[in-house]
């Protein structure tokens, strides 16, 4: 399976992505990545099934200008919606809370997180999304999240001394798929066995509307 990245923000730099995904090359992963959205073009989209959103609305690590014009937002509605799927890791739910046509793509989006803490990740038994994957705890930003769509099918939730949250949810749109996935700021989240699993769920479902 062939995904595209876009990754890299102010607050989350494109090695711990890389790192993150770095493992499930060898589950017959490929990726090719972009870090400065000023590489990005709508046309891009028509070469992948699915493509993975782990960026923040800023255009690159160093450059904090928002990437995602109403056009570029109306790209990925009608990319999800001719049947590809969109899966959206961490960062990817940030930044966007005026960006009506993707947050509502999105299902809902990141709103803060309190000071990094022990955060315990807990995926819905018995869910297709969550097979091999247990509940652990890290330390991580806590994602309080703002979920828009009350249909979106939550699989997964978070929870700290701030509370719980929905930490994952699927939601469709026309032939295609969208799948968020909140947990992720550092690398040893990532690395997490039932993490892994996640993922690797995740991309395989986003694949195969």
């Amino acid at each position: 399976m062939h995904a595209l990245v876009l990754s890299g923000d102010h607050w989350h730099p494109t090695e711990v992505v890389r790192g993150g995904l770095g493992p499930l090359t060898t589950k017959g992963f490929t990726f090719d990545w972009i870090v400065d959205a000023r590489e990005f073009t709508t046309a891009k989209l028509a070469a992948y099934s699915t493509v993975v959103l782990s960026k923040s609305n800023n255009t690159s690590e160093s450059i904090d200008d928002p990437w995602m014009t109403g056009q570029v937002e109306a790209a990925f509605v009608d990319y999800v919606r001719d049947g590809n799927g969109l899966l959206v890791l961490h960062s990817g739910s940030a930044g966007y809370r005026e960006t009506p046509a993707l947050r509502a793509l999105l299902g809902g989006v990141f709103e803060s997180h309190p000071k990094q803490c022990p955060v315990t990740v807990e995926p819905k038994p018995g869910h297709p999304l969550t097979a091999g994957a247990a509940a652990f705890t890290a330390v991580d930003e806590h994602y309080l999240m703002k979920l828009d769509d009350r249909d979106a099918d939550v699989f997964m939730t978070t929870r700290s001394e701030h509370g719980e949250q929905p930490g994952g949810w699927t939601r469709g749109e026309g032939r295609g798929r969208v799948c968020m996935l909140t947990p992720g700021h550092n690398l040893d989240v990532w690395l997490e066995p039932s993490y892994q699993a996640l993922l690797e769920n995740a991309l395989r479902w986003c694949a195969r509307p």
